[in-house]
């Protein structure tokens, strides 16, 4: 390969990688360079224990199976496998007298488990629900795939009823107040759209639950979609990645070899630097390489800080950086290495043998759990109560554990990376995650006297080691106002920075936003694919 590349892709994260794939496989030299050691980012699965492979990052994979990617880059023949995490999730007792709830990727096994615990009423409604909501999740989906415009932004308010031109016809006059009303739903808030569909609390908590995922709690508005998502979980339920999360950077890092890619790891970027029509990467340690496109696939904030090394002008930058909102954190993970899985209350007998341990632990009874831990994390507490999502894999897949040992992570929230009092996450760290243990004992009494082996990470540790700033694991707040075409500010839309020709924007900061998608990385891929090739002057 000759000095100058086609494309340079900054950040090895699963977008920046997915980017770099789809460019390598098309014919474009391509090199990917990653400050890191560990290649994948918040998708990377490394040894904290002895004979533990544990995630760095995500764990399920919620999103990314319902994308195009995975099939398109024929992972599957790169040795990525996945496990069907079915129950997708559950909702445990919290005392004697209860039964958990249990979500099947089946959505009759799933409102048979509403019924014995909410009634008939509400098992009704969950169906209805998800009747109701597929469409719209669905739809949500295909405008996650494409980039963002006012057409697209409204198809996914409206349904899969938008995509065809008689159908966006029909909404004018008669279907007008069926498509306001749609686009009202959509704007409320998760807590809104629950109390509307369900009475039992129990029930509410959980989908609530799972709906702040993506940080912002249910009770904002523009959160009922996040709510809504459940409903996909019936399509396909999330995947557990094989070897962990890190199995699906494993493929991608095959299929890049494969195609010739080279990829640079402790390799930090120093400076964005434009040179004639091309871009120069500039490393901290002073060696540059020259390419025709740049893909910052790190965090926004990072690029803009490239940028400004380059000589990009500061007043734009600083205006871009007070408009972004990066936020204070959202939680924090524990990794803990066991003699055995939590053993929650009343399990049903028809579970599969690895009982509800491939779901998505929903411990919340009521909703104002939540919003007293969210109320904390404002003024910059430690939740008294953090809301804890257990997620037990070992029981899925073997490899990840020694023998007779079970890997749990817990993903926790709400913890903010600026703690009151001038306190700091090093004094603080212990102390949060003994609360978070001792969540998951109220639910499965006994569980903290199985613990061998703890890491913690804190949103400080997850800035530091990860580069999320602030501890953000989705770059900057997912809130409505930072979505589709404002992700992460209306000047990038369509991926570029003003006056930046050449350089494109990828990962978790821009359009659709954070988790296991790849769609970021994907969509730039095609605006390079797209444009036409550059020469270097």
């Amino acid at each position: 390969m000759s000095g100058i590349v086609d494309v340079a892709v900054v950040g090895a994260g699963h977008n920046g990688l997915i980017a770099a794939a789809y460019l390598a496989a098309a014919g474009r030299s391509v090199c990917v360079i990653e400050r890191d050691t560990v290649l994948g980012g918040a998708v990377s699965t490394v040894e904290r224990f002895p004979g533990y492979a544990v995630d760095r990052g995500s764990s399920a994979h919620l999103m990314i199976r319902h994308t195009p990617i995975l099939a398109e880059l024929d992972l599957h023949r790169y040795g990525l496998r996945y496990a069907e995490c079915d129950p997708w999730a559950f909702a445990p007792a919290e005392n004697d007298d209860d039964e958990p709830i249990v979500f099947h990727h089946d959505l009759a096994a799933t409102c048979a488990s509403i019924e014995r615990v909410c009634g008939k009423a509400d098992a009704d409604a969950y169906a209805s629900f998800v009747a109701d909501w597929q469409p719209r999740a669905r739809a949500t989906m295909a405008a996650f795939g494409s980039e963002p415009t006012p057409t697209r932004f409204a198809a996914a308010f409206a349904g899969s009823g938008w995509r065809t031109r008689s159908a966006r016809r029909s909404l004018v006059g008669r279907r007008i107040g069926a498509f306001s009303s749609m686009s009202q739903e959509m704007l409320n808030s998760g807590d809104a759209l629950l109390d509307r569909w369900f009475g039992s609390e129990r029930l509410k908590s959980a989908l609530s639950w799972f709906g702040a995922q993506s940080g912002p709690p249910t009770d904002l508005p523009g959160t009922a979609p996040m709510v809504g998502f459940a409903a996909l979980m019936h399509d396909i339920p999330p995947g557990r990645a094989i070897g962990g999360s890190g199995a699906l950077t494993t493929a991608l890092v095959a299929r890049l070899t494969a195609d010739g890619a080279q990829i640079a790891t402790g390799a930090p970027v120093a400076a964005l630097r434009r040179t004639g029509s091309g871009w120069e990467v500039v490393g901290a340690d002073g060696h540059s390489r020259r390419c025709r496109h740049v893909i910052a696939a790190c965090h926004i904030s990072t690029t803009l800080d490239l940028l400004a090394a380059g000589g990009y002008p500061t007043a734009d930058l600083d205006r871009w950086r007070r408009a972004i909102v990066v936020g204070n954190g959202i939680g924090m993970a524990v990794r803990l290495g066991t003699t055995g899985l939590p053993r929650y209350r009343n399990l049903p007998a028809d579970l599969p043998a690895h009982g509800v341990h491939s779901g998505l632990g929903l411990l919340t009874a009521d909703r104002a759990h939540l919003r007293r831990a969210h109320a904390a994390s404002l003024v910059g507490e430690l939740p008294q109560r953090p809301v804890v999502l257990p997620m037990g894999f070992s029981a899925l897949d073997p490899t990840i554990a020694p023998d007779d040992r079970h890997l749990v992570n817990v993903w926790a929230q709400w913890h903010p990376y600026r703690l009151s009092g001038g306190r700091s996450w090093a004094t603080s760290a212990q102390r949060a995650a003994d609360a978070v243990v001792a969540e998951i004992d109220r639910f499965a009494p006994g569980f903290s006297s199985s613990i061998e082996h703890c890491h913690i990470q804190t949103p400080a540790d997850l800035e530091e080691e990860l580069g999320l700033r602030a501890g953000n694991i989705m770059h900057v707040e997912m809130t409505i106002d930072q979505m589709f075409g404002w992700r992460p500010h209306p000047d990038f839309a369509g991926r570029t920075v003003p006056g930046a020709p050449g350089l494109v924007l990828a990962g978790a900061s821009t359009h659709p936003g954070g988790g296991v998608t790849g769609t970021s990385g994907r969509l730039a891929a095609r605006r390079i694919l797209r444009s036409p090739k550059r020469s270097m002057s």
